[in-house]
């Protein structure tokens, strides 16, 4: 019998003020990306496993007459594969064909989407968006991971088109595994906090690149006396994650066009707690310093300062290396390597903090149970990065 979990429809997620609206066709697409996704992680990258043990690494023994040092000679040879080859091109027209269905959703609705959001918007002053602010080249310079716009494109005034097929694909990438809302990652920094520091009542936050708010909403709900703040470059995301905040009963979320790499509109030590989710691997190595610069200058002492990205290299054998490096070359994501090569706590001592205080742990997203089903015992559910388990790595700063 098949161990493979049956998925829930995506017309299972949760139905927000902002959301755009799916006909029968368009479902019937995302479902069957889902399936290939989680067919792919399933059955298909298990065998990657075999094609390297039994006929590449062997392969390449023999004529090099060493094991192979770093991923970069894996990904050589094991490009040359058919069978890779095959699952790389499957996951890349996934990805791709993921956008272009949620493109054409929201595109066919876009006035309508505008609208929703103009008007949940409209008055507010938790909404600040500052036309000078310039999209880094870090953002600009690719669509990461294949969305046409990336996160920051306009096509008409008041577009949140980008933005919102954003939300509406994530369930394709995540086999639903991030919950209704698709707010996992937060919900489990919101959960690993009440439930291993149930003292930390934060009381200013900041979320750093805040998309469309699944981070940050989910903070903003397990802390209600909290005043957040969400930082973004992207204008769509802004006016999508505001309006989806309010539609949601959230009020106390501000959404901030700025860049992390200054922030000078903020005090020295004015935050409780600082977060970001997948943020981190979109920095390149100019930025980054810069960023962990300002978090150190804006977190208060004793405050904590915790990330949700994928784990380093450092230590992982170079074939789990390759396999999570896919990003990096096939999924336009060009600093997703070089991120998870650096020596994190070096970087954090070169910011100001104490590096040896860095901690990294698991958190676990939590799954929507009611939508989704529980997750069977002992059910890792790792698949080389898609896992519910989130990575974390923090400090609290002394």
């Amino acid at each position: 019998m098949s161990n493979v979990k049956t998925l829930p429809s995506w017309r299972a997620l949760t139905q927000h003020g902002v959301m755009p609206q799916a006909n029968h066709d368009e479902v019937a697409r995302l479902n069957v990306l889902t399936h290939l996704n989680l067919h792919l992680s399933s059955r298909v990258i298990p065998g990657l496993r075999q094609v390297y043990d039994k006929h590449v690494h062997p392969a390449f023994v023999k004529e090099h007459g060493r094991e192979p040092e770093t991923r970069h000679e894996v990904r050589k040879v094991m490009m040359e594969d058919g069978y890779c080859q095959l699952w790389s091109a499957l996951r890349r027209n996934t990805m791709e064909m993921r956008h272009q269905t949620g493109r054409a959703m929201v595109l066919r609705q876009a006035d309508a989407l505008s609208k929703k959001v103009e008007q949940l918007n409209k008055g507010c002053d938790t909404l600040q968006l500052d036309s000078t602010i310039e999209v880094p080249v870090n953002i600009s310079q690719v669509d990461i991971h294949c969305q046409p716009g990336c996160y920051y494109q306009e096509y008409f005034d008041q577009d949140v088109t980008v933005a919102a097929s954003y939300d509406v694909g994530l369930f394709v990438t995540t086999a639903g595994l991030l919950g209704g809302l698709s707010d996992g990652g937060g919900q489990a920094i919101a959960n690993w906090l009440k439930s291993e520091h149930p003292n930390f009542k934060p009381k200013r936050i900041l979320d750093l690149g805040c998309t469309v708010g699944h981070n940050a909403v989910p903070l903003a709900q397990a802390f209600p006396d909290a005043e957040v703040i969400a930082i973004d470059v992207a204008t769509p995301c802004l006016r999508y994650a505001h309006a989806r905040a309010k539609s949601l009963g959230v009020d106390n979320i501000s959404f901030v066009q700025a860049n992390v790499e200054s922030l000078p509109q903020y005090a020295d030590e004015s935050f409780d707690l600082i977060t970001s989710a997948m943020f981190w691997h979109e920095a390149s190595h100019k930025m980054l310093p810069k960023a962990l610069k300002t978090v150190q200058r804006l977190l208060k002492p004793e405050g904590l300062t915790i990330h949700l990205e994928q784990p380093q290299y450092h230590g992982k054998s170079v074939f789990e290396q390759f396999m999570r490096d896919w990003d990096t070359y096939y999924n336009n994501e060009p600093y997703w390597g070089p991120m998870h090569d650096l020596d994190l706590a070096e970087q954090l001592d070169k910011a100001g903090f104490d590096g040896s205080a860095m901690f990294e742990i698991g958190v676990v997203a939590k799954v929507d149970e009611k939508i989704f089903g529980k997750s069977a015992a002992g059910d890792s559910g790792e698949d080389f990065g898609r896992a519910p388990v989130w990575n974390a790595f923090g400090l609290w700063k002394k």
